[in-house]
């Protein structure tokens, strides 16, 4: 198996694991682990696909995927009761999945365009998008509305692979560069609550003032 290979069932399994544990969180059936494990797992890589012109879309032309979000929506069904706290899982596998997919999605952009702006778009979308979908369907709040940065880990670690890879480093020393940035980012913002400065003008008026 190669390295890009790793990375990205290493990213799917990993967030199938957060959508089945945000299914637990909600107490649904094992109906509904496989259908949050599946769609946070393979909803990023997906849309990444579908703006790329890739048709069939990944899982598709290899079902294992699918086979790997079924596989850890067991276990997770399994076992999420003998964790004391699932939300604190989430949130840390979900940084894991996102430093690995940032890397991923970049890799899989830059090999089709050869364009270095692309990689980096394609490497934040394929990072976050499994993750909002699966916030939205859960009825969480959305990571995208946590104060700490997010998507910037995202962004910067598809900035830092793509960089190192248009330099000419290995693809594992880009590729290790580039999650290890991702996940260094993320993990400082969960940890020590890391952001940007927010928009401080006055809030917008209520829509029926405007009408």
């Amino acid at each position: 198996m190669t390295l890009l290979a790793f990375l990205d069932y290493a990213g799917v399994a990993v967030f199938a694991a957060t959508g089945a544990l945000a299914a637990s969180r909600k107490q649904l059936d094992l109906i509904g682990f496989l259908f949050f494990a599946a769609v946070t797992g393979i909803g990023g890589g997906t849309l990444r696909d579908l703006v790329l012109g890739r048709a069939p879309v990944f899982w598709v032309v290899n079902p294992t995927y699918i086979l790997v979000c079924v596989a850890i929506a067991g276990l997770v069904y399994l076992t999420a009761h003998l964790l004391e706290s699932r939300y604190r899982l989430l949130i840390w596998l979900d940084a894991i999945g996102l430093s690995a997919y940032c890397v991923m999605g970049a890799a899989k952009g830059l090999a089709v365009t050869g364009s270095p702006t692309v990689a980096i778009v394609t490497g934040t979308m394929t990072a976050t998008f499994g993750g909002v979908l699966r916030d939205i369907l859960a009825g969480e709040p959305s990571v995208l509305l946590r104060p700490e940065v997010y998507i910037s880990c995202a962004l910067m670690g598809a900035c830092v692979f793509t960089a190192a890879h248009a330099i000419g480093l290995p693809l594992l020393i880009a590729s290790a560069a580039g999650v290890l940035t991702a996940f260094a980012i993320r993990s400082g913002a969960l940890i020590f609550g890391w952001t940007f400065p927010r928009y401080r003008a006055r809030p917008g008026r209520p829509p029926e003032d405007v009408m």
